[in-house]
């Protein structure tokens, strides 16, 4: 099997000169992945070249694929995804998948920026202070979430459990997902991207379906999503992926 024209033309777009390392010993492997990733794929999704970069940037990070990542965040840079975008979507993972797993990716982006001659630390994205991120990250919630369901999620926790709605609101809300960068429909996209490919968070993938159709994504975007991860997390989450996305749009 060769890898086609298509694959090829969109592999040499991303990655410049760059010849695959397992080209030599293991070419099967390479020109089945490229033409399935590169080829088929893109052909069944319609997300435009930075948004499926973003999206698998975050999928890999959920995967614990640095090696992946460090490739993978070149080629976005090369797409025109930016410095901070790359840094917000490694910030925007950490209460997703824990600082224990997103550690080591911010190194890897700190590695591949500063081998690319960009200075660091980036110029900051922060829109919240201590006092005021519970109020602004309960106010990006419910934007993204929807009022009466953020409403209700604190009148129904027993007052041993209430801190974790309020870690939700000014920490998951208010320390990451308020912060500029990336805008918040995107900022779903991803945030969708990080939990099916994380796996176990079905419930919550579930969530962030509806969070998605709440801020103005499609059901057809979603789809989009999974068909880009599904070359990178495989088959069982992407399977998972679409059971959540039929059980909200099609219930």
């Amino acid at each position: 099997m060769a890898i086609s024209d298509t694959a090829r033309k969109n592999h040499d777009e991303l990655f410049p000169d760059r010849v695959p390392t397992l080209a030599a010993t293991d070419p099967e492997l390479v020109e089945v992945f490229d033409n399935f990733a590169f080829d088929e794929v893109l052909a069944h999704s319609r997300l435009d070249t930075r948004t499926r970069l973003m999206v698998q940037l975050a999928a890999l990070i959920a995967c614990g694929a640095p090696a992946e990542y460090r490739v993978m965040l070149g080629a976005a840079l090369t797409a025109g995804v930016t410095p901070v975008e790359a840094k917000e979507i490694v910030y925007q993972a950490v209460p997703y998948v824990g600082m224990g797993r997103v550690f080591d990716f911010v190194h890897a982006t700190n590695d591949v920026l500063t081998d690319r001659g960009i200075e660091l630390p980036l110029p900051g994205q922060s829109n919240t202070a201590p006092g005021t991120r519970a109020d602004k990250g309960r106010a990006v919630q419910e934007q993204i979430a929807g009022a009466d369901r953020v409403q209700a999620m604190y009148e129904n926790a027993g007052e041993d459990e209430l801190h974790f709605q309020q870690f939700l609101s000014a920490n998951c809300f208010g320390d990451y997902l308020a912060r500029s960068g990336i805008d918040i429909v995107t900022r779903e996209l991803i945030t969708f991207a990080l939990l099916v490919s994380l796996g176990g968070a079905d419930p919550q993938a579930r969530g962030h379906v509806a969070a998605n159709l709440n801020v103005g994504n499609t059901r057809q975007q979603l789809l989009d999503v999974i068909t880009v991860l599904v070359p990178f997390i495989g088959y069982p989450r992407s399977l998972n992926a679409l059971g959540a996305v039929n059980g909200i749009t099609r219930s």
